[in-house]
């Protein structure tokens, strides 16, 4: 990928920007010279192959990775794009537009790790399971008050086109992130909020004294807040599923309040249709509700003792034991999630939770306990 010049996003332009110097004119040529077309693969969904003959109803083709002739139903057969679509960022501009030409197009771009494509008014992101170099200041300050036309794909854009219509048209705003399991709804819902965090106190002053500097970020107090609102719920209804590390066992719904001026002035969470029947049992290799796995491997000796807490084997509703998370540390998460505690104002009682998790615990103890 060559970088887009002028840009200064730096190392994240390679997942961002396509490289037009890398459409062949001959591709045209070709496409048109073999009637490239899309048939039915079990392998990958879809294939490419080039019509040889029509017999009735069925057509003779050659699959194009192995020369093999197949014959297929003429109403099984989707036209193919012109190669100047390929990635093409909105599919909504694509000529044929079919399952075969929407998967290949954002198979394409994710290969090439572009994971933000346009349909339309929808943003489809595939997760790359991976972090990306796309989410610093850098890139917010690339997108703030751009139209969508005028960036590539990014869950930026969606958010400034929401916060920009928000003021312009003086009317309420809906992001709606939706998918399956593991899809990325969690963490483009963070990204959202960081956005719209920054853009929403980009203009208030540096030297506010509520101002709290981030490695990559500065926010305001209440935006902190907003921000360390995510840890919380992640920790107490958020579990391991064997699709997802960080699957959301709950849905939430989060509204954020602003001035006329564009400031947030506050915020508040719904949450809903927690799955409750996760703390008792769990899949193999699955994980009970994060927040159980977080105390036991960071509460202190004091806090233990408070709790009445013993090792994860003591526990026959932890049905998997520990079960750890490739690349993250319990214990650093219970720090991360206390110290969210606190910048959300929680006290030191609240946060030792000795009128609920005491309780809890205690009861478990006796009731669920492993009988030896």
């Amino acid at each position: 990928m060559a970088q887009k010049s002028g840009s200064q996003g730096g190392d994240a332009d390679a997942f961002l920007f396509v490289d037009k110097t890398l459409h062949n004119p001959l591709a045209q040529a070709d496409w048109s010279a073999k009637k490239l077309v899309w048939v039915p693969s079990e392998r990958t969904g879809f294939e490419a192959a080039s019509i040889k003959d029509e017999k009735g109803d069925e057509v003779i083709v050659e699959l194009v990775e192995n020369g093999k002739k197949v014959t297929v139903n003429k109403d099984d057969i989707q036209k193919m794009n012109p190669p100047k679509f390929s990635k093409v960022e909105d599919m909504a501009e694509l000529t044929c537009l079919n399952e075969a030409s929407v998967l290949h197009n954002l198979r394409e771009r994710y290969y090439s790790g572009l994971i933000y494509t346009y349909s339309g008014l929808f943003c489809v992101v595939v997760n790359p399971y991976k972090m990306l170099p796309i989410y610093s200041e850098k890139i917010v300050e690339m997108y703030k008050g751009k139209k969508r036309h005028e960036m590539p794909p990014h869950i930026y854009a969606i958010a400034d086109t929401a916060y920009r219509s928000m003021l312009q048209d003086r009317e309420d705003q809906s992001i709606l992130c939706t998918g399956e399991s593991g899809a990325g709804k969690t963490e483009n819902t963070k990204k959202v909020i960081q956005y719209l965090a920054v853009v929403a106190s980009s203009h208030k002053s540096k030297k506010d004294a509520n101002a709290i500097q981030d490695p990559s970020f500065a926010y305001g107090e209440l935006e902190k807040q907003l921000l360390q609102a995510n840890p919380i719920l992640e920790a107490f209804g958020n579990a391991k599923t064997v699709k997802n590390d960080n699957s959301s066992r709950f849905g939430k719904f989060i509204r954020i309040n602003f001035d006329v001026t564009g400031y947030i002035v506050g915020a508040n969470i719904d949450t809903y249709l927690l799955e409750k029947s996760r703390a008792i049992r769990q899949a193999p290799e699955e994980r009970t509700f994060h927040i159980f796995y977080y105390l036991l491997a960071g509460a202190g000796v004091k806090m233990k003792e408070d709790l009445l807490l013993e090792s994860f084997s003591s526990y026959r509703f932890l049905s998997n034991g520990h079960v750890p998370i490739p690349g993250q540390d319990d214990k650093d998460m219970f720090e991360e999630t206390s110290e969210a505690m606190s910048i959300m104002g929680f006290s030191i009682d609240e946060q030792t939770c000795k009128n609920h998790l005491a309780f809890i615990f205690s009861e478990l103890n006796v009731d669920f306990k492993h009988v030896h």
